[in-house]
């Protein structure tokens, strides 16, 4: 079944419980802080619902049509199927939703590839390979939740203190199913979603086998709640002003769970800390979910660098010999995640048996690049940018008033543009390199996969050392101790 944008918005009416500081929300679609972005989702969903994006989107399995991001691919020409569908994705919204529904869908469905990784008896795979079906043919859209929050890494104090631990747990087992209480970090998109999967991409202690628990939960679950971090769109005038902030937000919730009741059939991974982490990378589950975090990555470096040109003539600083060579700098850049992205395609592993993988290594590569590369792309912007976002008026109510627009048409103007076309400009450079909106991608991009030592971890997980000191033992093989003269 394929979900059109109508349904998903629908779904949304559920009874889920969303908090902003003490304000809570009864509907996302109508609330303003948040129906901008809930209207970009349902777009995403008519998007791949349209006849017309049918061989791009959708996929054939089973006697019906799916979104193109459940394709368990079987060869490069699939690999390259599912890029298509998350540049699609990724272009609609010009790589502003990280948590766009074909996220979490690719770690499920890679995992799906590899269930023999879940190892009994404390990983179920039956559960597993249910839920990617349920998912699939459901069109649903899930999210994920699955590191704890920063407070709760030193369980001593609370010990201590004796207070209860707030990572979330297992605290009772039942013969239907377990109860989870505590909190998870972070929820991105989940007030727009309808499924939350909660793991562990950081490892766990051996100890902590109750933390150690793999599940999916709907967002209407009783005693689930979600507390929104402050919506970029709160307190926005306009679209005009703010042209990413209005529909672009996906939001970030710490989710809390009371008492939370999980049947046994969505538990997937439980008791057995190693493995609670262990099944993304011993599954395609971790590469075929950061495929689409690079590729969405391509698709803002192309709008950031569209920006830089734009800004550039603006100001006809574009003339200028030193500015035509940073804005060179920053096309080499583009291209090069652009590049990195095929080449995780180019370059696949046939892995496991009967399927293909995006290059893990290269894909890899792609995630250090990309949070390395981010602060640098945007001060870049913001250079080209200097004092011409502060010298823009408060916001586009000056052409509400006749006299007031006749003054800004004139003085405003320019040679290269209408006073209202680089009002237009510079208000949507500022919602990328100066607003709340833009401080949230700055820091959501440099730490989107975590602190760089863990990425690097896993680069240096997914590489061949042996073939590396290999060369090295090769080239000293041709020489010797030279004899003496």
């Amino acid at each position: 079944m394929l979900r059109t944008g109508k349904e998903h918005l629908e779904s949304l009416h559920d009874g889920r419980v969303i908090y902003i500081g003490g304000e809570r929300v009864d509907d996302v679609t109508t609330h303003p802080a948040f129906r901008g972005a809930a209207q970009t989702v349902a777009a995403i969903y008519d998007m791949k619902a349209d006849p017309a994006n049918r061989d791009t989107m959708t996929f054939e399995e089973d006697g019906k049509r799916h979104s193109i991001y459940f394709l368990k691919a079987r060869t490069r020409n699939d690999l390259q199927r599912r890029m298509e569908g998350h540049r699609k994705i990724a272009e609609l919204t010009f790589g502003m939703f990280g948590r766009s529904p074909d996220h979490v869908a690719s770690f499920v469905t890679g995992m799906a590839m590899k269930p023999d990784a879940l190892v009994a008896p404390h990983a179920h795979a039956d559960n597993l390979l249910a839920y990617y079906k349920h998912i699939r043919d459901n069109d649903t859209y899930a999210v994920y939740a699955v590191v704890p929050p920063q407070a709760a890494r030193n369980p001593e104090f609370y010990h201590k203190q004796n207070i209860p631990v707030p990572t979330l747990r297992v605290v009772r087992e039942d013969d239907d199913g377990v109860v989870i209480s505590g909190m998870k970090m972070l929820a991105t998109g989940a007030v727009y979603a309808n499924e939350i999967w909660i793991g562990n991409v950081i490892p766990l202690a051996p100890d902590q086998k109750k933390e150690a628990i793999t599940c999916a939960i709907a967002c209407n679950v009783p005693g689930l709640t979600l507390w929104s971090r402050k919506p970029a769109a709160v307190g926005l005038t306009s679209e005009f002003d703010s042209p990413l902030a209005w529909r672009y937000d996906e939001s970030d919730s710490m989710l809390l769970c009371d008492n939370v009741k999980v049947p046994w059939e969505r538990v997937f991974v439980h008791d057995d800390a190693l493995l609670s982490r262990n099944v993304y990378i011993d599954t395609p589950s971790h590469c075929y979910g950061n495929h689409q975090s690079n590729v969405r990555y391509w698709s803002k470096m192309r709008l950031l660098l569209g920006l830089c040109s734009r800004i550039a003539a603006a100001t006809g600083a574009d003339q200028v010999p030193a500015v035509r060579e940073t804005l060179g700098k920053m096309s080499a850049i583009e291209a090069t995640i652009g590049g990195l992205v095929h080449g995780q395609i180019n370059a696949f592993e046939s892995w496991p048996e009967g399927y293909a993988c995006f290059n893990r290594r290269i894909m890899y590569a792609g995630l250090d690049w990309c949070t390395q590369n981010y602060s640098m792309f945007i001060d870049q912007l913001r250079e080209l940018c200097g004092g011409g976002v502060f010298q823009m008026p408060a916001d586009i109510s000056v052409m509400d008033d006749p006299e007031l627009a006749k003054q800004f048409a004139t003085y405003w103007n320019t040679p290269q543009a209408d006073s209202v076309t680089r009002m237009k400009l510079f208000k949507l450079a500022w919602d990328m390199v100066g607003s709340e909106f833009a401080g949230r991608h700055l820091q959501y991009e440099k730490f989107y996969a975590g602190a760089s030592f863990i990425i690097r971890n896993h680069s240096y997980r997914e590489t061949d050392w042996a073939a590396f000191n290999g060369l090295v033992d090769k080239v000293m093989s041709t020489y010797d101790v030279p004899a003496k003269r």
